[in-house]
C-alpha cells in the first residue's frame, strides 16, 4: 500500500453494518509512500497514526470523487425505483 499527502484513506470492516470511515492521509511514513499514515479521521476530526490493514485502501482524490459520483447515482437510481415502481414493468 502506497500514499501521498492529500490521498485518503478509506476502513471497511468486513460482517459489519458500520459504514467505511474515511480519513485525509496528512503524511506517510516513509518516502516510498508506505505505511504508516498520520491521517486526519473525517468523522471525529482527530489525527491519528495509522497502520492500515485488511479492509482498508488508499484513493486519490479523484478517484474518492469518482466513486462519490457512482454511489450518488446508485442511491438516485434506487430512489426512483422506489417512488416509481410501474416504470420498470
Amino acid at each position: 500500500m502506497h500514499a501521498k499527502p492529500g490521498d485518503w484513506l478509506i476502513v471497511e470492516i468486513a460482517g459489519t453494518d458500520h459504514a467505511a470511515r474515511r480519513a485525509r492521509i496528512l503524511d506517510v511514513g516513509s518516502p516510498d509512500g508506505t505505511p504508516p499514515f498520520t491521517v486526519r479521521w473525517l468523522d471525529t476530526e482527530r489525527e491519528g497514526l495509522v497502520f492500515p490493514g485488511d479492509g482498508a485502501r488508499v484513493l486519490t482524490q479523484e478517484e474518492l470523487t469518482a466513486l462519490d459520483a457512482r454511489v450518488a447515482d446508485r442511491a438516485t437510481r434506487l430512489q426512483r425505483l422506489v417512488a416509481h415502481p410501474e416504470a420498470t414493468s
